[in-house]
């Protein structure tokens, strides 16, 4: 697997100038330091030699990967980006749902590939932090995107408070209860 084209980056709704992450391809010798972004290949490949490094390190998923036999490896890695091959496969929201729920990822999230505007919230909501967009310019509407709505209804890994709870706590204050919502 060769590395993503990295395209510009979204990250709490504003475009980044640079990308921290250096893409290494899986045959290139890796720099001497700075943080770079590899593939789950070389991670498998050259574990102990990443792990080894006194630098930030960013992964590739591939979407064909089960989480369930990474995720107690994500807390290792500053960064993990997940792909979106096409606008149709979705297999990425699960991925990042589970990182971030079931395994407590809290690093860097990223979505590259097929990343539209329109998904961006869903993608948000997902426990996405970081958008590769497709252009530069589209930089103001996909971060218009990401603040689509004010209120979540559902619980998910972005820790957005729903508006069930939001109304239960209202409703205690006012009563005087102390119970927490739940």
């Amino acid at each position: 697997m060769s590395l993503l084209k990295i395209g510009p980056l979204l990250k709490d709704g504003r475009l980044v100038g640079e990308d921290a992450f250096q893409p290494v391809a899986d045959d290139a010798a890796l720099p001497a330091s700075g943080a770079v972004l590899v593939t789950y290949a070389r991670w498998q490949a050259e574990k102990d030699q990443l792990s080894g490094r006194n630098a930030p390190l960013g992964i590739v998923l591939p979407n064909t990967l089960d989480v369930l036999d990474f995720g107690a490896e994500a807390e290792r890695f500053d960064l993990i980006v997940l792909n979106f091959p096409k606008f149709s496969d979705g297999r990425a929201y699960s991925q990042a749902r589970l990182l971030r729920e079931r395994f407590g990822y809290r690093g860097e999230l990223r979505a590259t590939g097929h990343v539209l505007q329109d998904q961006l919230w869903h993608m948000q909501r997902s426990g996405f932090d970081a958008f590769e967009i497709p252009r530069e310019d589209a930089a103001e509407a996909f971060a218009k995107a990401v603040k689509s709505f004010s209120n979540v209804y559902q619980p998910t890994g972005d820790g957005r408070v729903s508006a069930l709870k939001q109304r239960l706590a209202a409703y205690n204050t006012k009563n005087g209860r102390k119970e927490a919502a739940e």
